[in-house]
C-alpha cells in the first residue's frame, strides 16, 4: 500500500498510528513482527472508524474481533463475504438468523427440554422445588458457567465477567420472575422462596465484598463452592423433612368422615391418552411397520390441527418444521402419562446413536467431534463404531409398543442433549448480539448489561416461562433464583479455581466504570423488592407483581445507561 494512502487512513480515522504499522510493510515476516502489537491493542468496535477498503483486514487482523467461541465468524462474514454497497443485507440476514436462533430455543426447550425434565423429576420422585434448583439450574446455567470461565481467563475481563453475571440476575429476577407471575399468577411456596432468595442474597454480598476487595482468593473461592453445596443440601434436606411430615399426617387416623373425591380426582384418564376420546381409538391395535413408526415419530405436522390454526401459525410452523425433524431424530422424550412411555422403536434405537453425536457436534463449537485419534480415526467416527452396534442389539432385544425396563434412561439423554442443544444455539445467539455491538459500536459494558445479558438469560426466559405456561410455575420460579444461584457461586468459584492453578492463591480483579456497581444495587433493590413484596401478598403472586418487576427493570436500564453515558454521574468515595 502506498504511504500517502495509510497516512490518509490514520488521519481519517483519528486512530493511533503504531496498531497500522504491518500496513506498511508488505513482507509476511514484518507483518508477523509488528501484528502482535496489533492483535494486542486493537479494539474490534474501532472497525467503523476505518475506511471500507480496509475493513476486513482489520477484523481478520485483530484478536479482538475473532476470539468468540461459535460455528460462524459473524464480523468476518459481515465485513469480508459482503461488498460494502451490501452491507446493509448482511445486517438484515443476521437479524432473520437471530429470529431463527430464538425459534430453535423456543421449540428445544418447549418439545424436548421441559418434557425431559418433568419425566426426569417423576421418576426420581423429586418435588418441583429439587428439581428446579437442581437440574434445570444445570440446565439454564451451562452457557453462563462457560463464559465466565472463559472470562477469568484475563484479569482484564474478570471484572465484567462478574457485571455479566450480575447483568443477567438483574433481568432473570425482574423480567423472567415478572414475566412468570404473568403468564400464570401461583401461590409461591413460602419457605422455599425465603430460603432462595437469601441464598442468593449472600452470594451477591460476598460477589460485591470481591468487588470492592479488588481480588479473589483461594478462601474466597472455597466460600463460593461450599455455599452452593451448602444451598443444594438445605434444599434436599428441607424437602426431604417436609414430605416425612406430611406423610405422618397423612397416616394419622382420623375419625372424620371421607371427603368426597375432587373435580380432578374422580375425572379418570383415557387408557390411551388420547386428546380425542376413545370413541376415536381403533377397535383392534393396529399393527404398524418398522417404517410406518419411524416415519410418524419424525413428522411433527399434525393434520387435523394443521387444518384447525390460522395461517399465521402455519407460517411460524413452516419455520419450525426443519429444526424439530432434527431433533426427533436425535433428541429422545419420554412421556409417563402415555400408556408406552412415548416408546418408538425404530427411532429410539437411532437415538442410541445421534443423540451422543449431537451432544459432541455442541461441544466447543464441535472441535472435538473432528479431534483425529492418533492422526487415523476422528472422535465422530469412532462414536459411530460405538452407537450403531449397541443400536442394533436394543432393536433386536425390544418389541414395539413394549418399553423395555430402561426406557427411563432415555430421558437423562434427552435431557442432556437437549441442554448441550440449548447451550449451543445460546452461544451463537450472544456471539451474533456481540457482533450487532461492534457493528453499532456500543462499549463493552453496555453490551454486557444489555445484548450479552439478554443473550445468556435467553435459556432462562424460554425454558421457565415454557414451565409455567405448561403448568409448572412453581419449578419455573424456583429455577429463577436456583438457577442464578447456580451461576454466580460455581461460575464465579470455578472460573477462578480453575485460572488460579497450583501456584496463583489469588486472583486479581479489575472493575471497569461505576456501571458495576450499579449492576450490583440494581440486583440488591430486585432482590429486597421480592423479599418484601412476595410476603406482603402471603405468597399469591398475581399479575400486579410481575408488572412492577417490569417497571422495576425498565427503570434499572435506564439509570444504568445514563450512568455509562455520563449523564448521571455517581461519586465513590
Amino acid at each position: 500500500m502506498p504511504l500517502t494512502t495509510l497516512q490518509w487512513l490514520m488521519t481519517t480515522t483519528s486512530l493511533n498510528p503504531e496498531p497500522f504499522d504491518f500496513l506498511l510493510h508488505s513482507d509476511h515476516s514484518s507483518i508477523e513482527k509488528h501484528g502482535n502489537y496489533t492483535t494486542e491493542e486493537a479494539d474490534c468496535r474501532e472497525v467503523g472508524k476505518i475506511n471500507v477498503s480496509f475493513r476486513c483486514e482489520f477484523i481478520r487482523r485483530t484478536s479482538d474481533c475473532n476470539e468468540t467461541e461459535g460455528y460462524i465468524s459473524y464480523l468476518e462474514g459481515a465485513f469480508c463475504s459482503f461488498p460494502p454497497s451490501l452491507f446493509p443485507l448482511a445486517i438484515f440476514l443476521y437479524a432473520l438468523w437471530l429470529l431463527m436462533l430464538f425459534i430453535i430455543l423456543a421449540v428445544t426447550a418447549e418439545k424436548f427440554f421441559c418434557p425431559n425434565l418433568s419425566a426426569i423429576s417423576r421418576i426420581l420422585r423429586l418435588s418441583h422445588n429439587v428439581a428446579g434448583v437442581t437440574f434445570l439450574a444445570f440446565g439454564n446455567g451451562a452457557p453462563d458457567v462457560f463464559s465466565a470461565v472463559a472470562a477469568f481467563s484475563d484479569s482484564r475481563t474478570a471484572g465484567l465477567a462478574i457485571g455479566a453475571l450480575f447483568g443477567a440476575g438483574v433481568f432473570v429476577t425482574t423480567v423472567v420472575a415478572g414475566g412468570i407471575a404473568l403468564v400464570k399468577p401461583f401461590t409461591a411456596a413460602s419457605r422455599p422462596f425465603l430460603r432462595d432468595i437469601v441464598f442468593y442474597m449472600s452470594a451477591v454480598f460476598l460477589t460485591f465484598y470481591v468487588l470492592y476487595r479488588g481480588y479473589v482468593s483461594l478462601p474466597d473461592v472455597l466460600v463460593y463452592l461450599l455455599l452452593y453445596v451448602a444451598y443444594v443440601l438445605v434444599v434436599v434436606l428441607s424437602t426431604w423433612v417436609y414430605q416425612r411430615m406430611r406423610h405422618r399426617l397423612l397416616s394419622a387416623p382420623s375419625l372424620e368422615e371421607p371427603e368426597l373425591l375432587t373435580d380432578a380426582e374422580d375425572t379418570i384418564p383415557t387408557p390411551h391418552g388420547s386428546e380425542y376420546g376413545d370413541e376415536y381409538q381403533p377397535l383392534l391395535p393396529l399393527q404398524q411397520s418398522i417404517w410406518q413408526i419411524l416415519c410418524n415419530g419424525i413428522n411433527p405436522i399434525d393434520s387435523r390441527k394443521w387444518r384447525q390454526k390460522r395461517w399465521h401459525w402455519k407460517i411460524l410452523k413452516v419455520f419450525k418444521v426443519p429444526v424439530e425433524i432434527l431433533l426427533l431424530l436425535c433428541v429422545p422424550v419420554v412421556d409417563p402419562d402415555k400408556e408406552d412411555h412415548n416408546w418408538q422403536r425404530p427411532l429410539n434405537c437411532l437415538h442410541v446413536t445421534t443423540s451422543p453425536l449431537l451432544c459432541l457436534f455442541c461441544l466447543h463449537s464441535g472441535a472435538y467431534a473432528c479431534y483425529v485419534i492418533q492422526g487415523v480415526l476422528p472422535v465422530w467416527a469412532l462414536m459411530l463404531l460405538i452407537g450403531i452396534p449397541l443400536s442394533l442389539i436394543i432393536f433386536f432385544t425390544t418389541k414395539n409398543g413394549e418399553p423395555p425396563k430402561y426406557h427411563c434412561i432415555f430421558s437423562f439423554i434427552g435431557f442432556v442433549t437437549s441442554a448441550l442443544w440449548i447451550s449451543a444455539a445460546a452461544t451463537e445467539v450472544v456471539n451474533l448480539l456481540r457482533t450487532f455491538g461492534v457493528i453499532f459500536r456500543l462499549s463493552n459494558t453496555v453490551l454486557g448489561l444489555t445484548l450479552l445479558a439478554w443473550g445468556n438469560s435467553i435459556g432462562d426466559f424460554v425454558s421457565d416461562l415454557t414451565l409455567a405456561r405448561q403448568g409448572y410455575p412453581r419449578m419455573a420460579f424456583s429455577a429463577c433464583f436456583g438457577g442464578i444461584i447456580f451461576n454466580v457461586l460455581i461460575g464465579v468459584g470455578l472460573g477462578c479455581l480453575l485460572q488460579m492453578g497450583p501456584s496463583k492463591t489469588e486472583l486479581q480483579l479489575e472493575v471497569h466504570g461505576l456501571l458495576v456497581w450499579v449492576l450490583a444495587g440494581g440486583l440488591g433493590i430486585s432482590l429486597v423488592f421480592s423479599l418484601i413484596a412476595v410476603p406482603i401478598q402471603c405468597f399469591h403472586l398475581r399479575r400486579g407483581y410481575g408488572i412492577a418487576l417490569l417497571v422495576l427493570y425498565v427503570l434499572f436500564l435506564l439509570v444504568a445507561l445514563l450512568t455509562e453515558f455520563g449523564v448521571i454521574k455517581l461519586a465513590i468515595s
